[in-house]
This record gives C-alpha cells, sequence and structure tokens, in this order.
C-alpha cells in the first residue's frame, strides 16, 4: 500500500477538527486551549509538508520550519504568562483570565 498524498491531508484534517473541536468544546481550562491550537498548527504543517513534496519545492518545507519556531515560541511565551497567573491569582480558570479584560 502506498501512502499517498490523500492520506496525509486525511491525518491533517482530523487533527484540525480536533484541535477545533478542543477550543469550542473546553472554555474551562487553558492549557487544553493552548494544546488544541498546537494541534491546529501541527495539522497546517502537515499539509504544508505534503504539498511541497508532492510538488517537489522546498518552499512549503521552509514555511513549516517557520510555523514551527512561531508555534515553539508561542508555546513557551504562553505557559509562562500561566506560571505567572497562576502565582498571582491560584488559578488558571478561563473566567478568571476573562476577568482581567479592562
Amino acid at each position: 500500500m502506498v501512502i499517498g498524498l490523500s492520506h496525509y491531508l486525511t491525518v491533517a484534517a482530523i487533527l484540525f477538527t480536533l484541535g477545533t473541536l478542543g477550543i469550542f468544546l473546553n472554555r474551562k481550562n487553558v492549557i487544553v486551549i493552548l494544546m488544541s491550537v498546537e494541534l491546529i498548527l501541527l495539522a497546517v504543517n502537515i499539509n504544508l509538508v505534503s504539498f511541497s513534496a508532492f510538488l517537489g519545492n522546498l518552499t512549503g518545507q521552509i514555511f513549516a520550519l517557520l510555523v514551527l519556531t512561531v508555534a515553539a515560541a508561542e508555546a513557551a511565551i504562553g505557559l509562562a504568562i500561566l506560571v505567572v497567573f497562576y502565582r498571582n491569582r491560584g488559578s488558571i480558570a478561563v473566567e478568571d483570565i476573562n476577568a482581567m479584560k479592562g
């Protein structure tokens, strides 16, 4: 069995759907929301790399590396903000974070 472009696109669509459902169904835990965003970015990277390999150029793979660096920075900064917020408030519930507006 040969793994083709449609298989990669199917896996990426499943990951993107799981990430989207994780964001919309779980409104209580900030860490799960951040992990869902990472799943969405992973699905985008799979699409970029698979189309890049299918078309025979390196542009998609280079762009996927840039997306990975942005995702790593987002995860590090997001977790650092959550740690500081937890130290100040004692909770990382989404309702407490929404109270910071204004």
